[in-house]
Parts: structure tokens; C-alpha cells; sequence
């Protein structure tokens, strides 16, 4: 065995340029494959990261402008959503809708402790928003149904906002801060994920509209709503179109008119990101195969022009004894010895620079509120496995002229 070691060597050293350029083919099918997945990978641990914390059944319904006439009424009008709309879907719905709030965007202001202020803009929101907004509380707790009810001027701040208006290091919770000549109380801290320094604090949905009534008027009002029993993406379909039927006949804007309400599934979104990520790792296992067989097939070929070279010593072999097993195991060894030296080396050089990328996003991703590319790494046993079924393509790459070589017939080589 060591004896035919040192032979595939010699061997490999007396062609150093067709091996080179066999062993790049090799290489560079399992770099790309690597990098495809990486990819892959990337895009969907970005878009895991985006929605990490947040609800998927949720979906987010807004009012919007008529862009068709409905009974008379012409195009153009704002719609409006109230309160009994809610009241409305969670007992016409009561199979779909698990829970439902609603949420209002309101103007930017100052909000203040003694000399300390910062820039904001409160957002009325209801014990939901929470979940579907994947808020994450770093000390106290989030509005709560008692809140709502009794439309308590509560807050929930962020932790960059403490920072500024608390540089003495004061415990926040329970104290009052002053928002548009009104006290709100610090009720808990939710962590931050912005660098902008001008993040939203969240108020009792209820006690927003009791405050500021116009912002009904003016279309503000939002309706979130976590869904069940919608396990197909026909489901959903069927749902977001009676939602339209119902509220166009409530609020007078056509079923069609997709630009009157606007509705926004997680969970549908979600499927159909799934669906698409499905297709987009068949499409890359495809490329990358496709390119792996190239460098399967310079194997072959490489082996082809050794057997046809090495004619005249194949048949000294078997004239000498040498039995065919053994000449087959030769070439196959050759085979062999190619596709893993190089399919090593290009699975060292893909992983090397996915784990490069990876470690460069993670810098820049830190503290992002969104991403679109993450972690673009692939797992150890997927690259093993890839360079196994390269090594496995290898070795049948290499039987084919192995076989040739076996049928040489000794007198014949000679004379060649």
C-alpha cells in the first residue's frame, strides 16, 4: 500500500500542470457550492433575525385612500378605522381571530425629567403589541389590559432613552416624565435596538385616543390581530378577502379596492418566504452540483490521458504478473487521491471565507434594528458531506478508465 502511495505521488509530480489545472476544477466546485450555500444561509438567518421575538400570526390591518367609486361615493376618500371595527372582527371571527388591539402613530415631541429631554413620538398600543411587535422588556413590564381599561397615562421607555434622561443613574420605574404639558409614568424599559437616539415610547392605545380624539379623524388607527386555525396560504387568502368584504361594507370602499385597506400577514409572508427559500436551495444545489460535476469530469479525463500514456507500462505490469485488481486500483487511487486533496482545499478555502463574511456582518449587524444578510455560514456536516459526494463522484470518475486500463493486453502494449 505504501509502495502505491509514493507511485500516485510520482505520478502526480511528473504532470504538475495537468494536475494543477484538474485539482483547480475540483477546488473550485466545492468553493462555489460552499459559498451558494453560505448564501443561502445568509439571506434566511437575516430575515430569522428580523422577526426574532415577534409573533408570526399576526396580521396588521390600515386604512387607507379609495381609488374606486363605491355607491356613488367617488375615489379618492381617506378611510378611517374606529374602535367597534375591533369589537366588530373578534365576534364576526371568532374561529380566526385569537385576539386583536389597535395601534396609533402619533407626532414627534419632547419628552422631559427636569432638565433632561429627548425627541420622540409616543405610539398608542394595545397589551398585544407586545407579542407582535417582539418588544423585549429589560426591566418592569408593558402595557397591560388594566392600563387600557382605565386609560392610565402610563409609558414604556427604551434603555437609550434612560440613559439620557436619567444620567445619574436613577431606577426609572414609577417616576413621571412630561410629554406635551402631560406626566406619564414610567411603568418598564424595553430594550433598545435603534442608534438613532429618537426611539418611540409605547402608551395605552385607549388613553392615546382619549387624549388626542383627532387621531381617529385623521385615519390613524391601526388594527393588529393574532390569528388561528389559517394553516394553508389559500386560508389566508380566504380570509384577508372576507376581512375586505366585511369592512368595505362597514367603512364603504370596494372589496377590490386594494389600496383602501391595506393588510399585512406575517404568517402568510412567512409561508411564502419558506416556499421561496425552498426553491432557492434546490436552485443552488443544482448550480453547485452542476459545477462539481465539471471538475468530476476533468477527473475522468485526466485519468483517460494517464491510461492512454501509461499504456506501454500497464501492459510491462501484466506482463510481469501484475494482476488487473490491481492496475484498477491504481487508477482508481489516483482518482481518489485528486478528488480529495483538492476537494479539501476547496472546502477549507469556502469555509474560510463564509466564516470570514460572517465575523465582518456580525460587527456591522450589531445593534441593527434590521438586516439583510446574517451569518453566512454552513454547517461542518453539510461541507463534509458535499466533499464525500465529490471524493464518491471522483472515484466513479476514475473507474471508467481504470477499466481501460485493465483490457491492455501485453503484447500489444509492447508493440504500441
Amino acid at each position: 500500500m505504501f509502495d502505491t502511495v509514493i507511485e500516485i505521488i510520482g505520478t502526480l509530480k511528473r504532470n504538475k500542470m495537468r494536475t494543477a489545472l484538474t485539482g483547480f476544477a475540483v477546488s473550485w466546485g466545492i468553493f462555489i457550492l460552499i459559498v451558494l450555500l453560505g448564501a443561502g444561509n445568509g439571506l434566511m438567518n437575516a430575515f430569522s433575525a428580523n422577526q426574532e421575538g415577534r409573533a408570526f400570526n399576526m396580521v396588521r390591518v390600515q386604512p387607507g385612500w379609495t381609488t374606486i367609486e363605491y355607491l356613488g361615493l367617488k375615489e379618492g376618500r381617506s378611510i378611517r378605522f374606529f374602535e367597534n371595527d375591533m369589537d366588530f372582527i373578534l365576534s364576526h371571527y371568532p374561529s380566526n381571530v385569537e385576539e386583536i388591539g389597535g395601534e396609533v402613530y402619533g407626532g414627534r415631541g419632547i419628552i422631559s425629567r427636569g432638565q433632561n429631554y429627548t425627541n420622540t413620538s409616543l405610539q398608542g398600543v394595545s397589551p398585544i403589541a407586545k407579542r407582535m411587535n417582539g418588544v423585549k422588556l429589560k426591566e418592569g413590564r408593558f402595557i397591560n389590559e388594566t392600563d387600557a381599561k382605565e386609560r392610565r397615562k402610563v409609558v414604556v421607555i427604551s434603555s437609550e432613552m434612560v440613559e439620557t434622561l436619567y444620567p445619574n443613574g436613577e431606577n426609572p420605574i414609577g417616576t413621571f416624565l412630561q410629554f406635551d404639558k402631560i406626566m406619564w409614568q414610567v411603568v418598564g424599559i424595553y430594550k433598545s435596538e435603534r442608534s438613532s437616539g429618537n426611539e418611540r415610547v409605547y402608551v395605552p392605545f385607549q388613553t392615546y385616543i382619549a387624549i388626542y380624539p383627532s387621531a381617529l379623524e385623521n385615519g390613524g388607527l391601526q388594527m393588529v390581530m393574532s390569528i388561528k386555525n389559517l394553516e394553508t396560504e389559500a386560508d389566508h387568502e380566504a380570509f384577508e378577502e372576507n376581512l375586505r368584504k366585511d369592512l368595505g361594507m362597514r367603512r364603504l370602499f370596494d372589496k377590490d379596492d386594494l389600496s383602501a385597506m391595506w393588510v399585512h400577514n406575517r404568517l402568510q409572508n412567512y409561508m411564502q418566504m419558506m416556499n421561496a427559500t425552498g426553491i432557492l436551495n434546490n436552485a443552488i444545489w443544482v448550480i453547485g452540483i452542476l459545477t462539481l460535476l465539471g471538475g468530476v469530469v476533468g477527473v475522468s479525463n485526466i485519468m483517460l490521458i494517464t491510461v492512454k500514456e501509461r499504456t506501454k507500462e500497464f501492459g510491462i505490469r501484466k506482463a510481469l504478473g501484475a494482476k488487473p485488481r490491481q492496475i484498477l486500483q491504481l487508477i482508481i487511487f489516483e482518482s481518489i487521491a485528486i478528488t480529495t486533496l483538492f476537494g479539501y482545499i476547496g472546502m477549507f478555502c469556502g469555509i474560510l471565507l463564509t466564516e470570514s463574511i460572517a465575523n465582518i456582518l456580525e460587527v456591522q449587524n450589531a445593534g441593527a434594528e434590521h438586516v439583510s444578510f446574517a451569518n453566512p455560514t454552513v454547517e461542518l456536516s453539510t461541507a463534509l458531506a458535499a466533499t464525500l459526494t465529490l471524493i464518491i463522484a471522483g472515484t466513479l470518475a476514475g473507474f471508467v478508465p481504470a477499466q481501460k486500463a485493465t483490457k491492455v493486453k501485453p503484447i500489444e502494449a509492447m508493440r504500441g
